[in-house]
């Protein structure tokens, strides 16, 4: 049986609380139990066998005792004083008969005394003291308990009686909890009882509960305990005639005096005078507001409501709150957008370089609004690689507008709630993060970034992508409907700005209602200008640095991008550049030697070894490698596809931790030149004979698209061959069974990888022509570009 914890108070205005273990103290051995123990005194309780007691301790020897009990055997000996009022007790102060005890827990509160979680164990008696600073030690005699007559028929009868006294006493007495009286009518255990109760049950004088912890017998002990449980119960009920009288003797007038003076202590500890202040306050706040008269109605209806709720009740803390989340939002607070075309271009070209597209369409905004002067705010979603700038265009585009900024982590959001809030019914609802940002940015027409929206995951708490919808479509976000706010809210001025890094996690849906803008990466040129113009000033500016103290030539910055970065943004270099600032900065304050501007010699010295891995192009110099392009959400990489053919049945195997599209590529590739062997000049009977293996190195790398199409065509077919394709050459393109190329997407990322690998001509489909078109001189210099529409204009192209 579990024995169950409840709580009382014992007296000298002590918060003792005899707490009943969970399990009775474990029985030492004769062999284990300590012959000299330190005594703890106690003052007012008494410490029973099988029981735990928290015992408030104030005196500094007592706190030193346990924490130096607590270290070693946990083993203290709990001693009750004669006289409580005795502050520094010796043996002639304490009692005889103490009981040993074991610290559970010490804790320690900010604002009370040290109180120590201590479980009876054995009782004893003192043979001396030996030990007098720092505090008492004592030489003790152990005791045993005697349990002869435990199952004796008065005995029975005597518990019986010891129960029904201690339901008496907890029903009279408002200081003991109700749990007690279930503990006692649970425990089975007669001897633990006696010990239970005689711990548990309030008494005038604590000192009387002495002569049991004195007493060996059970019975004996029980036998005492009953007749101070009777003595304790008529004290309770002469008590309680006593108050009954008292209260029939006092007189109407005087209660009615005594309940006013009461009303008024009470209204002054409950705050009435200042919920009045509150609600005055929260009236002159809403007077200045210029909201629609729906959200005026439910304002009174709500306050009228606040005036009636008592504020001790959590009702009129949760429509106070609500209230002034009412009065805090911006309704028609909007801040003047400065429609300088030109201003807002020069702002935008010194925050960001490159980036034409979003800063035309930003221009295009404030045009119309200039010409019109009011339209609906445009949806637009930044896609591209990390670290290109696209969360950080948000932030330039709201100053060059002149309007406040706000911006919304999506990544990892699987709450619907978190987009639309929760309902007032809920303890401790709040307001979606959509309001709460308008909220915090004090106007209806921010600039809001929702970054990350490709990274929304859906689960049973709802699908935060679909309660974007509303947020997202212009349309519909004249009356967006948060579930804690319980009022239209019209979204419409807001300038929302999506960032993803790979749009096809995004909700069809939702991307649909959004006007997609690539942000492509950037080629090493692009990333040097960047590098001069804005993450060099930023670094020696955040590491307390001049442009005297350090500088870095073109060459050191391209050292820093070629061999210290592998990226389509500028994150990395952003950290590498960081880095050489703190090295400086470190030699600076050591007063060591310092080069002013940094050569690539000095950045291999500061950055160590070079960590970019290089996936050159490598000539195509065996049968059957192919160099494929391929894109990620990192940006645009090289793969190889690796082609092998041995003795076998036909059988066509791949390897390289290939997904399912990618291994769907390899099977139509095979395919396609086992129907058209002879027309490529193959003997058909060798993919009879033999078996052919598809590897793409880096296998721990998933990958996975169907662009590597023409790519396995070329690598099979080179291996079957033997022959080498032609150097410095690679493709990207989906096939078909009828021998189709079919156009590909990520063009830019692909020709940036490829441009980073030393490829000089790129087999694309004709189909792809439009998107090369599109595309700046700057980025294809170098490249040649082979346009086929045919596999077989492909493999004519390659073996020529």
């Amino acid at each position: 049986m579990k024995d169950p914890v409840f709580f009382g108070e014992e007296e000298m205005n002590m918060n003792i609380i005899p707490v009943v273990s969970m399990e009775q103290a474990s029985k030492l051995q004769d062999g284990q139990l300590p012959s000299v123990l330190p005594v703890l005194p106690l003052r007012g309780a008494v410490l029973f066998p099988d029981t735990v007691i928290p015992i408030p301790v104030r005196r500094e020897k007592s706190i030193q005792l346990l924490n130096e009990a607590y270290k070693s055997n946990k083993l203290v000996g709990a001693v009750t004083q004669r006289d409580p009022k005795v502050e520094d007790p010796l043996q002639a102060d304490l009692f005889e008969t103490g009981t040993l005890g074991r610290i559970i827990k010490i804790i320690d509160l900010p604002n009370g005394p040290v109180t120590a979680i201590i479980q009876g164990v054995r009782r004893f008696n003192i043979r001396s003291v030996d030990i007098v600073t720092p505090y008492l030690m004592a030489e003790v005699d152990y005791l045993a308990e005697d349990l002869s007559a435990i199952g004796d028929v008065d005995m029975a009868a005597i518990v019986d009686g010891i129960k029904t006294s201690a339901m008496r006493i907890i029903k009279l007495s408002g200081n003991i909890s109700n749990e007690a009286g279930y503990a006692i009518r649970d425990i089975d255990d007669n001897a633990f009882l006696v010990n239970f109760v005689a711990t548990t049950i309030e008494i005038e004088d604590p000192l009387d509960k002495m002569p049991l912890l004195m007493t060996a017998s059970i019975k004996e002990r029980a036998t005492l305990l009953l007749k101070l449980l009777e003595k304790q119960t008529e004290i309770l009920k002469i008590r309680e005639d006593i108050q009954k009288k008292v209260k029939v003797e006092i007189d109407q007038q005087q209660r009615e005096y005594y309940l006013n003076n009461q009303l008024k202590t009470i209204q002054e500890e409950l705050g009435m005078d200042s919920a009045n202040d509150d609600i005055n306050q929260l009236r002159k706040q809403a007077e200045g507001k210029n909201w629609p008269d729906y959200v005026a109605e439910t304002f009174e209806k709500e306050i009228h409501k606040l005036e009636r709720s008592n504020p001790n009740s959590p009702d009129y803390t949760v429509i106070y709150s609500y209230l002034q989340f009412m009065v805090d939002l911006p309704w028609s607070e909007a801040t003047e957008d400065n429609l300088d075309l030109k201003n807002a271009q020069k702002v935008l070209d010194a925050d960001h370089y490159g980036l034409e597209k979003v800063k035309e369409r930003i221009i295009e905004y404030l045009a119309v609004l200039k010409l019109k002067g009011d339209m609906k705010s445009p949806i637009l979603c930044l896609y591209g690689p990390p670290g290109v700038g696209k969360t950080s265009l948000g932030k330039s585009i709201a100053k060059a507008l002149g309007r406040k900024y706000g911006r919304i982590s999506l990544g990892g959001l699987h709450d619907e709630s978190e987009i639309r809030g929760h309902r007032r019914t809920y303890i401790g609802a709040m307001a979606g993060r959509i309001i709460q940002s308008i909220k915090k940015a004090g106007s209806v027409n921010p600039v809001i970034v929702l970054d990350e929206v490709d990274k929304v995951f859906n689960d049973f708490h709802g699908d935060p992508a679909s309660a974007l919808l509303e947020v997202l479509d212009p349309e519909q976000n004249t009356t967006f409907h948060d579930n804690y706010l319980d009022l239209d809210y019209d979204l419409s001025k807001v300038l929302f700005i999506t960032t993803a890094n790979n749009v096809e996690n995004i909700h069809p849906a939702l991307r649909d209602r959004m006007e997609m803008i690539n942000v492509s990466g950037y080629l090493a040129e692009e990333k040097v200008s960047i590098a001069q113009k804005h993450l060099l000033p930023k670094q020696l500016k955040e590491h307390g640095l001049t442009s005297k103290d350090l500088k870095l030539s073109k060459k050191a910055i391209e050292e820093v991008i070629n061999e210290y970065t592998r990226e389509s943004g500028v994150r990395s270099l952003d950290k590498q550049i960081a880095k050489l600032c703190r090295i400086t900065a470190r030699k600076i304050a050591m007063e060591e030697e310092l080069k002013n501007t940094l050569t690539p010699e000095d950045v291999r010295e500061y950055l160590g070894l070079p960590t970019n891995h290089h996936d050159m192009q490598k000539g195509n110099e065996m049968p059957g490698v192919v160099t494929g392009l391929a894109w990620t959400e990192m940006g645009g990489e090289i793969l190889f596809i690796e082609c092998s053919v041995s003795e076998g049945k036909g059988v066509l195997s791949t390897t390289g931790n290939l997904g399912e599209v990618m291994k769907e590529s390899a099977t139509i590739a095979f395919q396609y030149l086992k129907a058209n062997a002879a027309k490529i000049g193959i003997d058909p009977k060798l993919f009879y004979e033999r078996d052919f293996h598809i590897h793409v190195p880096e296998g721990a790398i998933p990958k996975d698209g169907p662009s590597a199409g023409i790519t396995m065509v070329t690598a099979i077919a080179s291996a079957i061959k033997n022959q080498c394709i032609k150097r410095h050459i690679a493709m990207t393109g989906e096939t078909t069974l009828r021998g189709r190329v079919l156009p590909v997407g990520g063009i830019k990322e692909k020709i940036l990888a490829a441009k980073r690998a030393g490829v000089d001509t790129i087999v694309i489909s004709e189909e792809n022509r439009r998107n090369i078109e599109d595309i700046k001189d700057i980025y294809i210099k170098g490249l040649t570009f082979k346009y086929v529409a045919t596999v077989d204009e492909v493999l004519n192209f390659v073996f020529a």
